[in-house]
């Protein structure tokens, strides 16, 4: 079983554009155009992960005009700070920039232009999910030289 997001975008064309350019995700499928050659249906992947995204009735408001994110994807990639950067470069509005997480994961969070919400995010190590800060690191010398 699988749970494929479907996406509304005002301008498709663009979204597959910027998805490509700043998350590296890849077109796949058909597209499916209008009449005057606008793209009203598309999907795009990254790795084998599906995206569907489409044009919806007129009335649509995108999270952008709505000045709110109304969904947030949750996506793993290999290297959450290579991502990072390449988004960054292509443009993304970067909400929270790469961190480590209490839960065992590294992420960054942005939003697309017509303001959908994205967090990457890869899975750290047991060892990097541990990590102490200085003062913590050097707690345990102290607690571990005094017990010796």
């Amino acid at each position: 079983m699988a749970i494929t997001p479907y996406l509304y975008y005002e301008d498709v064309d663009r979204a597959l554009r910027f998805l490509a350019e700043a998350f590296g995700l890849r077109k796949y499928g058909v597209q499916m155009r209008r009449p005057d050659g606008k793209i009203y249906h598309a999907a795009m992947k990254l790795g084998d992960a599906l995206i569907m995204m489409g044009r919806p009735a007129s009335g649509y408001r995108n999270p952008k005009r709505l000045g709110q994110a109304t969904q947030s994807l949750y996506i793993d990639v290999k290297d959450v700070d290579k991502h990072f950067q390449r988004a960054q470069k292509a443009g993304a509005i970067i909400i929270e920039e790469p961190t480590d997480t209490e839960y065992g994961h590294r992420r960054y969070r942005a939003t697309d232009p017509e303001g959908h919400e994205w967090c990457f995010a890869q899975e750290l190590g047991r060892e990097k999910s541990k990590r102490k800060n200085p003062l913590q690191r050097k707690m345990s010398r102290l607690t571990k030289h005094s017990t010796e």
